[in-house]
């Protein structure tokens, strides 16, 4: 299958004061046109919406040669990857110019809205010729196991505002980064920019709850939890490299 495109504009509101992308605008253009792509393909919102469903993405594994930093737009290539009996995969290419600067895998799952329950992605997609079963291939990326350490060296509160919502009236998963590196301090992120990320989704949280955000810092790299903070339900955990600017 063909990769679907987009060049996209990076406006001054989506870099950070060193003219480095933010992490979070970088997850919202993937999230977009994987949206936009699935719904030229006839799995996105508008189709399975109709049979009570939603996408919720599960796992990011994203790798830079090297993180967009003083550069004005990117183009980014995604292509469905097909489904196993629970999960759908996508994955992502980002380029500057030409030049592949970062990779990235994703996995999704497909949730009944009602139940809260997986629906079975083979079933759902069966009749749809853009989505096949699963193939590896020599190059993929491997999602990177996230093991959580013992003790954490900081952490922060954060309550969830109506802005944070997606169409599922739940949280933006680009909002978990946010919280996730508003633990690190002014310096570190002055002085790092992102090398790999790892990210697994757990649980979704909604309007008017606290997130507990936890990070363990060393040089180059970051382990973080996010948590609900009344029930202490972990909601997405994530492991970042850093390497320096």
């Amino acid at each position: 299958m063909e990769l679907f495109e987009e060049t996209v504009k990076i406006r001054y509101s989506e870099m950070d004061c060193d003219l480095v992308l933010k992490p979070s605008a970088m997850l919202q253009f993937l999230q977009d046109l994987a949206s936009d792509n699935a719904e030229f393909l006839n799995f996105g919102y508008s189709y399975i919406i109709k049979n009570n469903l939603a996408w919720f993405l599960l796992k990011y594994r994203i790798e830079f040669e090297d993180y967009p930093e003083g550069i004005y737009d990117i183009t980014i290539k995604t292509e469905p990857r097909g489904y196993n009996k629970i999960f759908a995969f996508r994955d992502f290419e980002i380029l500057h110019h030409d030049k592949l600067i970062g990779r990235a895998t994703s996995s999704w799952a497909l949730v009944d809205l009602e139940t809260k329950s997986m629906a079975n992605v083979a079933e759902v997609l069966a009749e749809n010729k853009y989505m096949v079963p699963h193939e590896k291939r020599e190059n993929d990326l491997n999602f990177g196991k996230i093991k959580l350490p013992e003790s954490f060296d900081t952490e922060k509160i954060f309550e969830i505002r109506f802005d944070d919502l997606d169409v599922n009236r739940h949280v933006n998963n680009a909002n978990y980064i946010v919280w996730a590196f508003e633990t690190l301090d002014f310096d570190f992120r002055r002085k790092h920019k992102l090398k790999t990320l790892d990210m697994m989704f757990k649980k979704e949280i909604s309007y008017g709850s606290k997130v507990l955000s936890c990070a363990k810092i060393s040089d180059k790299e970051t382990v973080h939890v996010l948590k609900n903070a009344e029930t202490g339900e972990e909601l997405c955990l994530v492991n970042a490299l850093w390497q320096v600017k």
